[in-house]
């Protein structure tokens, strides 16, 4: 019996952000996402606007926004080949 050809899948995690402003997600790839994650998980709790700029991988490669503008942050686990 011959062998299928299985190409290798590989996983990377994408940092979903919604923002009050921006009707839909935004979707942000980094080196790092938890990272990210954590640092916009904080700037939730923060009472005080603060404006995020980053510099991120992929089709967005520029963002900046106010901190009180984020409604959610997410990661998100993609498979690819």
């Amino acid at each position: 019996m011959a062998q299928q050809y299985m190409p290798q899948q590989k996983t990377r995690t994408a940092l979903v952000l919604f923002l009050k402003s921006v009707a839909t997600p935004v979707l942000l790839y980094f080196e790092n996402p938890q990272a990210v994650y954590l640092e916009m998980k904080q700037l939730m709790k923060s009472p005080s606007p603060v404006l995020v700029e980053k510099e991120a991988i992929g089709p967005v490669k520029k963002i900046a926004f106010v901190s009180t503008q984020i409604s959610g942050v997410v990661l998100q686990d993609e498979t690819y080949v």
